[in-house]
């Protein structure tokens, strides 16, 4: 017996996974990689995943399914949450991807770290039964933290899983998963990891203006989680870094008719990312001033100048910081 375990490196699917695997049955970690990890913590997820993996002994998959999410993302069947998040579309995206792992390594059925009532768009009752149906795996989803609240799945109504050695888990609180983590000897797992992106209002806002205005691009959407982002018409945005690691993303990611715009190298200062329609002298314009609004000294300066470069192409240029009120106009 066989199955594929949906392992993010979090506590709960790391448990789930144990406790099927604890039963004697081959459990194959399956870790999807999405668009919206947060800044900074893909590369620190990866190594989470593959520690849970070689702590509980089991082969680990890596898929990236990007591409398909943003696809969704764009017009998620069943809408949004509060923010911008598919919750619904994008559970029934990674089971769709799930399925596909296990009828290709000849797996029986799958297994999710999710607990009833911990997420409030997700994991209800209901959201349960209607993802796995859209799915393509109704009754194929074992979820071990909850099962002994939620109807019996395939594997448990054909024996091959004991639902008497399942759980029955609900809610927010994680110190249930941490007394079973100490009593099952992981002595590390990550905290929670702040939520999803796609549930931060700002990030939402930022989300939201790059569907209506430029489109969604794995390019685009990593931009979101760099910088300060302007808009500043429908066919230009301004994005200007908060600190070094955003300066020198910034700077790399810019591509063919982008503009950067950064200080000399003995000024301190931000490097600006401008992508659209820069055409119009007066956008340009108001691109330069929002960027020199955040060279250090700026606010004692009349004129400050910076460089400009595109398409292989370096400039300089003089321009007055926008004070404080005029760049809130523009920002996102």
């Amino acid at each position: 017996m066989k199955a594929v375990s949906l392992v993010s490196g979090g506590l709960d699917s790391t448990l789930s996974t144990k406790v099927v695997s604890d039963l004697g049955i081959e459990v194959i970690a399956l870790n999807l990689t999405l668009p919206f990890s947060q800044r900074d913590r893909a590369s620190s997820r990866r190594r989470e995943v593959e520690a849970v993996a070689e702590q509980l002994g089991v082969r680990l998959i890596f898929l990236d399914v990007k591409k398909d999410f943003l696809e969704m993302f764009q017009h998620p069947r069943h809408g949004y949450g509060s923010n911008i998040n598919p919750c619904i579309d994008c559970r029934i995206l990674m089971l769709k991807k799930a399925k596909e792992v296990m009828d290709a390594e000849g797996a029986s059925f799958l297994i999710t770290g999710e607990v009833l009532g911990q997420r409030p768009m997700s994991q209800r009752r209901e959201a349960m039964s209607l993802i796995e149906k859209e799915a393509g795996v109704k009754g194929l989803v074992l979820r071990p933290l909850s099962a002994k609240l939620l109807n019996p799945t395939i594997p448990e109504d054909k024996g091959w899983v004991d639902r008497e050695k399942l759980l029955d888990i609900s809610g927010r609180s994680r110190k249930p998963q941490m007394k079973m983590a100490e009593e099952g000897c992981i002595k590390e797992y990550p905290g929670p990891a702040g939520g999803c992106l796609l549930t931060d209002p700002g990030f939402s806002r930022k989300a939201k203006d790059l569907i209506a205005c430029h489109g969604v691009s794995l390019e685009n959407f990593e931009l979101l989680k760099f910088g300060r982002h302007f808009r500043l018409s429908p066919e230009a945005k301004l994005v200007v870094g908060k600190d070094e690691k955003d300066n020198t993303f910034l700077e790399a990611a810019a591509a063919k008719g982008d503009v950067v715009w950064m200080t000399e190298e003995t000024a301190p200062g931000p490097t600006a990312l401008g992508r659209g329609l820069f055409s119009d002298p007066a956008v340009f314009e108001l691109a330069a001033r929002i960027t020199a609004r955040y060279v250090d000294g700026a606010k004692t300066s009349s004129s400050v100048r910076l460089v400009v470069r595109r398409d292989g192409l370096t400039s300089t240029i003089d321009v007055a910081p926008m004070t404080d009120e005029e760049t809130k106009k523009y920002l996102i």
